[in-house]
């Protein structure tokens, strides 16, 4: 079977089950505190590191870039509902962007919620071309929390099914395919345990 052929029936296969089998996923680190008062110091050095998204791209060996923007497209520190990131694979890849659905802030946990989306860089609103890999019903939430002595990090994915039809994956449907299936699913595992140890402090960055 020529490479043309196998990337024809990948994407034939992914694209019958994109809607079908969706998956959800679940990435968690925690860390114990010797006393209450250094839990406290600490859960609040890990709401820090959860909302300062541009750090991430620190993140020691092979990591994804993150990068906030606000809804007009400019760059900006501030993660907000509303607002959206830029996530840029360490592979070959088109760019892919999420939109921010949800943020809060309470006193012993702390989270927000992205879903797939459009880019804000393109203006033209009619264009509903979800430029990422899953589909916009896909959702990831990264939260922290804190009970007694010990600080758990979370990445929690729900309907991760890949954008491979219709009109919201645009000309991105066989590189979405082949990213969902390939790549991405192999370099996940990875991205998700190193941040959530990242959140708990079990690794820094330098």
């Amino acid at each position: 079977m020529n490479l043309k052929i196998w990337f024809k029936n990948l994407w034939r296969g992914s694209k019958q089950d994109s809607h079908q089998e969706l998956k959800d996923k679940t990435y968690c680190s925690k860390n114990k505190f010797s006393t209450n008062e250094i839990a406290k110091v600490n859960f609040k050095r890990s709401k820090e590191k959860l909302f300062n998204v541009n750090q991430w791209s620190m993140l020691p060996e092979l990591s994804a870039e993150f990068q906030l923007y606000n809804s007009n497209g400019d760059k900006t520190d501030q993660l907000a509902v509303h607002n959206y990131i830029n996530i840029n694979l360490p592979i070959p890849s088109p760019k892919n962007w999420v939109y921010i659905t949800d943020l809060r802030n309470e006193e012993e946990f702390a989270e927000f919620t992205v879903s797939p989306s459009e880019s804000p860089l393109v203006k033209d609103k009619l264009n509903k071309e979800i430029k990422h890999f899953f589909i916009d019903e896909a959702t990831s939430t990264f939260r922290v929390s804190i009970k007694g002595l010990t600080i758990k990090g979370y990445e929690i994915g729900k309907n991760e099914g890949i954008n491979n039809e219709g009109v919201s994956a645009g000309k991105r449907k066989l590189i979405n395919t082949l990213l969902a299936n390939g790549a991405w699913a192999g370099f996940q595992k990875l991205q998700w345990q190193k941040l959530t140890k990242y959140l708990v402090h079990k690794i820094e960055i330098k």
